[in-house]
């Protein structure tokens, strides 16, 4: 629908790296869905494509990490959204520390939050994760978030 095409044009998301681990493997994506949807219990919303890596271990992962990105995580961001963990091990590219349910916490993202999933929606090309945040932390604040329009160059690893 070419006026809903023109309205989302208009829309300047803040952009998020989520990861997961399950059955041995680690996985990131750079992610533009994603929203709080709940304040009691803190829930969030993460839309993760079907057709990239990261959805693919999420399917079978307890818990996402969502990490907050600013103008100085832009490197993290081209990582993460630029490459496919089908061809490389970008955690093998960037400093990070194992969190709960070995599920990687990246260094450089000024902010972190972390649940288990209780609920995954197919939602057309995208499945919505439901995340119940049970750990999080503020490293420093940002004065900016990272936005769609800082990464409309890149080119992604996968089609959204």
């Amino acid at each position: 629908m070419d006026g809903f095409s023109d309205v989302n044009d208009a829309l300047d998301y803040p952009m998020f790296v989520v990861t997961t681990a399950a059955n041995g493997i680690a996985a990131g994506c750079l992610v533009g869905f994603a929203t709080q949807v709940s304040i009691d219990p803190p829930r969030f919303l993460v839309g993760l494509s079907d057709k990239n890596h990261t959805h693919a271990v999420a399917a079978h992962a307890q818990r996402l990490t969502v990490h907050l990105l600013d103008d100085s995580s832009l490197e993290l961001a081209r990582l993460f959204g630029e490459r496919t963990g089908d061809e490389l091990d970008k955690f093998e590219q960037c400093s990070w520390q194992a969190g709960d349910d070995g599920v990687p916490v990246l260094d450089g993202a000024p902010a972190w939050f972390s649940g288990t999933v209780c609920d995954r929606h197919p939602v057309g090309d995208h499945t919505a994760f439901l995340v119940d945040v049970d750990t999080a932390e503020v490293r420093r604040r940002p004065d900016r978030l990272l936005r769609l329009s800082d990464v409309s160059d890149f080119n992604p690893g996968h089609e959204a």
